[in-house]
């Protein structure tokens, strides 16, 4: 028995043609990162291991991708929930990370791939934002190079598809203005933690 759908396909010939649903968001309008307190929270990244990556990484002149959530919960499902079953984060873990606010400095245009009908706009479906790395990878390529020059991607995070996640094309420093919440053990950050570990089911070990 074939088990079907299967892996999206790759971009279609007809992509450059059509018409993407665009979403803008705003100067002043904010995003969020949970990245490791030795790094910079505005980091694009190369290494060709995450799901909109440039799929010639980490080859030279590759572009680079900057994940952020809409809200500090898509960051750090998406940054600590790649098992399935019982998930748990550790103390340690979000000791060594913090949340950082990103806001923008400008307008930032998105190929939106969760209102309805942007996917069809693009002659696409789910399975782009969660199956298969190597073929989102070919999708992203494709949508970068696209007439309507966008700045990224606006998707549904795969462990929790109510929230929205945007992988952001490398673009300069200048486009962001940051500011530390902490990490996601601080006080500040208590309610917000306790409402992520009740409603997803994690477990802080």
């Amino acid at each position: 028995m074939i088990d079907r759908p299967g892996d999206h396909p790759p971009p279609h010939a007809q992509l450059a043609a059509q018409h993407p649903l665009i979403f803008t968001l705003l100067p002043g309008e904010i995003l969020y990162r949970h990245h490791k307190k030795i790094d910079d929270p505005v980091y694009f990244g190369k290494t060709g291991y995450y799901r909109f990556d440039d799929p010639d990484c980490p080859a030279p002149g590759c572009f680079g991708v900057l994940y952020a959530g809409a809200d500090p919960e898509c960051c750090l499902l998406e940054s600590s929930g790649e098992t399935t079953g019982v998930p748990a984060v550790s103390g340690a873990y979000l000791n060594a990370r913090a949340i950082a606010r990103i806001g923008l400095t400008g307008d930032l245009r998105f190929i939106d791939l969760v209102n309805d009908g942007g996917l069809a706009s693009i002659g696409a479906d789910g399975r782009l934002g969660t199956g298969s790395y190597k073929v989102a990878q070919q999708w992203s390529a494709a949508l970068k190079k696209h007439p309507c020059k966008p700045d990224g991607i606006r998707y549904r995070s795969r462990h929790a598809p109510e929230r929205i996640a945007y992988a952001i094309y490398e673009r300069p420093p200048s486009s962001f203005s940051v500011a530390s919440m902490g990490s996601f053990t601080d006080p500040a950050n208590e309610a917000v933690f306790k409402r992520i570990l009740e409603t997803y089911n994690f477990a802080l070990i």
